[in-house]
């Protein structure tokens, strides 16, 4: 059966216009995403079967090109349209923690972090920079690793806050393997740099672990 002949409150685009995005299962968000189906299949059926295939939306989400184009139904094409969402939602993501305060506005920050980071491959360590009222002054880079760590140099961190003219920072880095937990590598980092940058009144607000889950807060956990 064809979805224009399913009742329309469970046809996905109605079911979304009429609930919200938020009421859809995987399947239907792909299906909207995915728009047709393929011989046989209906654009739901597609769906359920690419993210079995895939084990997951976000194996799907996160495959390269050469993994996504090679499964039925997906293409070139795909691709290209999968890649400009992700990336307008990492953007709305940076506009909306831009205009925010970053120390009231957890939420944002680890979404935001999460979007920059859960699907690298290698570990990587950024830094927020944020002015005295702790807006966002900008999201950087600065240091790529291995898969399991990434070496960091206090001395780089302090100068690129100064450069930035940050009156505060928080540090966020991932862990390809899924696991937030700080490792002791990890906490003995986090205090040279909060060392290093109270040499200069620039205070770390926050350093922020990326797995699987929601990122951890070392300020949470009582580590700074």
């Amino acid at each position: 059966m064809r979805i224009t002949d399913w009742p329309a409150a469970e046809r996905p685009r109605e079911k979304l216009l009429a609930r919200g995005a938020a009421a859809l299962s995987d399947a239907e968000l792909l299906a909207i995403f995915l728009r047709v189906g393929l011989p046989g299949l209906s654009a739901v059926d597609l769906a359920r079967q690419l993210l079995a295939d895939f084990g997951g939306l976000r194996p799907l989400l996160e495959a390269n090109q050469k993994e996504f184009c090679r499964a039925k139904g997906l293409g070139d094409a795909k691709y290209v349209q999968l890649q400009a969402v992700l990336e307008m939602a990492r953007r709305h993501l940076a506009e909306t923690l831009e205009r925010t305060d970053a120390l009231c506005s957890p939420d944002a920050v680890r979404d935001y972090l999460s979007a920059q980071l859960r699907h690298r491959q290698r570990e990587v360590f950024c830094c927020l920079f944020l002015d005295s009222q702790h807006r966002v002054i900008a999201f950087e880079e600065l240091f790529e690793g291995t898969l399991n760590a990434a070496s960091v140099y206090p001395r780089e961190v302090v100068q690129a806050a100064l450069l930035k003219g940050a009156a505060a920072v928080i540090l966020a880095h991932n862990h390809p393997s899924g696991v937030s937990e700080p490792s002791q590598a990890d906490i003995w980092i986090t205090r040279r740099l909060v060392s290093a940058l109270e040499l200069v009144d620039i205070k770390v607000l926050d350093h922020m672990i990326v797995g699987d889950g929601a990122a951890l807060s070392f300020a949470e956990r009582g580590l700074l």
